[in-house]
């Protein structure tokens, strides 16, 4: 049972690709936001050459923090092996396949505000795009912090203030929603402490003394 709390705290592959895509997911936010900072329900659909730029930046980069985040699932997946009751890793798997096919259903739907020969379909399409993405998409990723977040208190891997810090944070996520601008960014935030803490727990294992035979 150790053997399987060791390797859950210090998976390199893990570590890495949280990090990928706690970058790439808050770029894409702060991109899209600063171009839509009405969000949906506003009228002027009309974009200026800056704001088209930072969403076609925003859209290129989230295929990619969407396939960082299915290495980053597996590889925490991976560690759990048959340590965890199959209750709580369908709910973890589920929460996170969902999560990325709104997020891509997100970018789709964003796209066609670049489109200015559709400007009578853009609303709509922005409209779905900030459902999807403050109402829908993070609420699977709350739900996927707090499976998360499950996981590592019942395997002994995560440290009390990370995992009380994980339940706020899918709290927050679950019921703000898209009440409050900005609140997207708790998620890649999350990620990003939860794979800094697996590198440094990677780290400080490697550098550990081996035991004497």
């Amino acid at each position: 049972m150790a053997r399987k709390y060791r390797h859950l705290a210090t998976p390199w592959a893990a570590g890495v690709a949280g990090v990928v895509f706690a970058v790439l997911m808050a770029t894409a936010i702060v991109l899209v936001r600063i171009a839509l900072p009405d969000g949906a329900g506003a009228d002027d659909v009309t974009l200026d050459a800056g704001q088209r730029s930072a969403v076609r930046t925003a859209l290129e980069l989230l295929p990619f923090a969407g396939i960082a985040f299915l290495w980053f699932m597996g590889a925490l997946r991976e560690q759990v092996g048959e340590g965890e009751d199959r209750f709580v890793s369908t709910v973890f798997l589920g929460s996170g396949l969902v999560f990325v096919a709104t997020l891509f259903g997100a970018a789709a739907a964003a796209g066609t505000v670049l489109d200015e020969s559709r400007q009578q379909g853009a609303p709509f399409g922005r409209d779905f795009a900030y459902a999807l993405l403050t109402t829908y998409a993070m609420r699977m990723a709350a739900v996927f912090i707090i499976t998360t977040s499950t996981i590592g208190r019942r395997l002994g891997a995560l440290p009390r203030p990370l995992v009380v810090l994980g339940y706020l944070a899918g709290l927050t996520l679950l019921v703000v929603g898209a009440d409050v601008p900005w609140s997207e960014l708790v998620f890649p935030a999350w990620a990003l402490l939860l794979s800094l803490h697996i590198l440094w727990a990677r780290r400080r294992a490697a550098a550990r003394p081996a035991a004497p035979a």
